[in-house]
């Protein structure tokens, strides 16, 4: 019994730790295209806006400024 219980334990375990690497690839893959192109940066303004306001304070934070402002002219 004690045995099957530490199997679920390691299948629980297993599977937040894959759930935690794909969130962590997919914030990295978000962040790079949305680094990238100035496009998808409007598009994300539209649809997810509280998105684009982290990815502006962090690249503030890094001390690139800039980009919101670049941002706000194209529109």
């Amino acid at each position: 019994m004690a045995r099957d219980f530490i199997t679920l334990l390691r299948k629980i375990f297993k599977g937040v730790l894959v759930a935690e690497l794909v969130g962590l690839f997919g914030a990295y893959f978000l962040f790079n295209k949305i680094n990238a192109s100035q496009d998808f940066r409007q598009t994300m303004s539209k649809k997810f806006p509280f998105i684009l306001e982290v990815y502006h304070r962090s690249t503030e934070q890094s001390r690139m400024y800039g980009i919101r402002e670049q941002d706000q002219e194209k529109c």
